[in-house]
């Protein structure tokens, strides 16, 4: 099946202004018009009608609980990019930020379809989606995928990525630092799935590795803890945006330079441009989930799992141990 983020690819731009260039929302160059025609019919690609893809009301919801250890400026990056897809559609978007935000929902639901992001491996609010009879989207991806479309970074390729980068330059003993505590007790999918690829190609590459949940509130403590661990890392994996900048800042105030004296490699969706990532697609990912639930009622069924490739990008944060 070919999605719009495929003909986004092609043509250079983002995935809404593809949706702007073919539905005639809004104003699109000639120039970007024609390029955006040009990959769709190359790749042969069907928009979806979005008056009839999703029912009367024209309304999405989106699931996307502002609990304990969520970085919200990467959740409203997130669900930014939901509405500006949905909106490419003609549908509005109910946002629920309560934990319980599917049951609140009451009855027949008021919603044409929905989005449950920030998905954990047993998520607890999967069988309340199926009770909910709507076509619905997974930006996540639990242990079982429960019969409808997931789509996500590829975390676990990203943590083996990120251990395969570090090795080449020579590094012996690596280090994660991850999200806060309660993130791995809930089992956010993200985090547990990058743990397994981090630990999995660091034990296949015979390097030393930790992990280390951390708070943004303890990067000095981290930094101390990094330091006098043994073997000391020479290299570190973060896998928090709020907590980046706090832990370079405390490095550098310990006296270590970065590179040379300590690697940083980020996974995250706010990335200093200084520092060696691997960004997550926001962008993409609200565009694909909407584009996956009008195939759930217009055309043929999406894949039911789709998992975007990580891209590292080195940026000058990462050398030899």
């Amino acid at each position: 099946m070919v999605r719009i983020t495929d003909v986004a690819r092609r043509a250079g731009v983002s995935p809404s202004t593809v949706s702007y260039a073919l539905s005639g929302k809004r104003p699109i160059s000639a120039a970007t018009r024609r390029r955006v025609e040009e990959a769709a019919r190359e790749l042969g690609y069907r928009p979806q009608s979005g008056a009839a893809g999703l029912g009367s009301s024209k309304v999405l919801a989106v699931a996307a609980p502002l609990r304990g250890g969520v970085h919200l400026p990467a959740m409203m990056r997130l669900t930014q990019s939901v509405v500006t897809a949905a909106r490419a559609h003609d549908h509005d978007v109910l946002l629920l930020t309560h934990e319980d935000g599917l049951n609140r929902l009451g009855g027949p639901a008021p919603v044409d379809a929905l989005l449950v992001v920030d998905v954990g491996l047993r998520d607890p609010r999967l069988s309340r989606l199926r009770s909910l009879r709507r076509p619905a989207v997974l930006i996540g991806l639990p242990a079982h995928p429960p019969g409808v479309p997931c789509v996500d970074l590829d975390y676990r390729a990203a943590g083996e990525a990120c251990v395969r980068h570090l090795a080449r330059l020579g590094h012996r003993a690596v280090a994660l630092a991850g999200p806060p505590p309660e993130v791995y007790l809930r089992e956010t999918a993200s985090a547990r799935r990058l743990v397994e690829g981090f630990t999995a190609t660091a034990d296949r590459h015979r390097l030393a590795s930790s992990v280390h949940p951390a708070e943004p509130s303890s990067a000095h403590a981290l930094a101390d803890r990094l330091l006098r661990a043994r073997p000391a890392p020479t290299a570190v994996v973060v896998q928090n945006d709020a907590l980046l900048v706090p832990l370079l800042t405390a490095l550098r105030q310990r006296g270590l330079r970065v590179p040379q004296d300590l690697s940083v490699l980020a996974v995250g969706t706010d990335v200093p441009d200084t520092v060696s990532a691997v960004t997550v697609p926001s962008a993409e990912l609200g565009a694909l989930g909407v584009e996956l639930l009008l195939c759930e009622r217009t055309g043929p069924p999406g894949p039911e799992t789709t998992l975007l490739p990580p891209q590292l990008s080195e940026r000058g944060s990462t050398g030899p141990a």
